[in-house]
């Protein structure tokens, strides 16, 4: 095998490599409470978002839509999992959105809706 071929295949192994890598970089949402377009019940939710991999809790973001189309930024928890976004919120009765932006550590940002019903507690 000539020069020019090792050097061309090792440039492509490289290339597929950091293709790979750069894939698996994006923290990709895993499980969420609530669930997507789940029911819980009015009152304070707990709201958990689990990460294929670490985040930045610090500058990742959650956006609370409400039934009147108001919209909430939610405080997320400093302490949770290093692969969670943990907020909390008081609802009443309706249809919501979370609106969800999470900043894995090596700087690539996810987003996205996750639409939910509070009902009213029995």
């Amino acid at each position: 095998m000539s020069l020019r071929h090792r050097f061309g295949s090792i440039l492509i192994a490289g290339l597929c490599a950091f293709a790979s890598m750069a894939a698996s970089a994006h923290a990709i949402l895993v499980a969420s409470s609530p669930k997507l377009n789940g029911t819980v019940a009015a009152g304070h939710v707990q709201m958990v978002f689990k990460y294929n991999s670490k985040i930045d809790q610090h500058r990742s973001r959650m956006l609370l839509i409400g039934p009147d189309k108001s919209e909430t930024v939610l405080t997320i928890a400093t302490d949770s999992k290093s692969n969670e976004i943990d907020t909390s919120a008081d609802l009443a009765p309706g249809s919501y959105t979370l609106r969800w932006q999470a900043l894995a550590l090596d700087g690539h940002i996810t987003r996205g809706d996750l639409p939910f019903t509070v009902v009213a507690k029995q």
